[in-house]
């Protein structure tokens, strides 16, 4: 990925803990690295096509001036998101900022928070076997939409599957789809399951009847594992309505644990499914 570096912008601002940090001020220094692809900017010689790196520095200045927050890890992750939410074409940012006259009693030449943010692609599986099936996966991926550090990329068709678990109830209608985030796996559960909520969704039976289900199945090529949420989603490799609707939008998608792509384990299921 490309970068346009900006480097020690100075701003004078209010951040702090104690009361004549936030009342006088002082001066902090920010250095962005904005990752994007400037491939198109420099064979065309057009500003469209690349990120204005004044407007960035001035974005800077004015968040920074009028977002006053007590600890400096509080503004870098607030300016983060606005930049990113701000300027389509920057897919990630490194961002420091360094605090020159820490108020701490001691000879130190600066203290600095650095963090590296970015969009981040996953894939979701929807599902619904109750009501109004189409309607409650409608509102769940509307909710997505409206949840601004989300992007709704390609959906999938929706397809009629049945029953997956052994428990008896009405056919599914299921899909999947892909979106970029600058939401952690652990916070996208979160909107998943707030999405779910929406449509009245009850954990009652496992793999029971559910007005909505939204699984992540893929979040980059992270491998996570906590009594929350694991990724890659456990045994997505077994499940057609999965991998069906997944191959659409995703065929090539390697699943960093197998190390095979969608496509591939969709042929070895459906061979091993013929063959039973």
């Amino acid at each position: 990925m490309d970068k346009i570096i900006i480097r020690n912008l100075e701003v004078f601002a209010n951040h702090g803990v104690f009361p004549e940090e936030t009342k006088l001020g002082q001066k902090f220094l920010v250095s962005a690295k904005l990752l994007c692809d400037t491939r198109r900017a420099g064979r065309t010689d057009e500003l469209e096509h690349s990120i204005h790196y004044g407007l960035v520095a001035e974005a800077i200045t004015s968040h920074m001036k009028t977002h006053t927050k007590k600890l400096i890890e509080a503004a870098a992750e607030e300016l983060a998101e606005h930049l990113l939410l701000t300027f389509p074409l920057m897919r990630g940012i490194v961002l420091e900022i360094q605090k020159p006259w820490a108020p701490v009693g001691l000879p130190l030449e600066t203290v600095s928070v650095k963090i590296e943010r970015g969009w981040r692609r996953a894939y979701v599986a929807f599902g619904s076997n109750m009501g109004d099936k189409r309607a409650h996966i409608e509102a769940g991926i509307q909710f997505l939409k409206e949840e601004k550090r989300i992007r709704v990329g390609r959906l999938s068709d929706m397809i009629i599957t049945e029953p997956y678990g052994g428990v008896e109830q009405d056919e599914f209608l299921n899909g999947c789809l892909e979106l970029d985030t600058l939401l952690s796996p652990h916070e996208l559960l979160e909107v998943l399951h707030k999405a779910e909520q929406q449509e009245k969704r009850e954990r009652l039976v496992h793999w029971g009847p559910r007005t909505l289900d939204l699984d992540l199945l893929f979040y980059e090529n992270e491998v996570l594992e906590s009594e929350e949420l694991a990724v890659p989603h456990p045994e997505l490799e077994k499940r057609l309505f999965v991998l069906e609707p997944l191959a659409q939008i995703a065929p090539y998608k390697v699943h960093p644990v197998l190390g095979k792509r969608v496509k591939t384990l969709l042929e070895e299921l459906l061979e091993k499914t013929t063959e039973g």
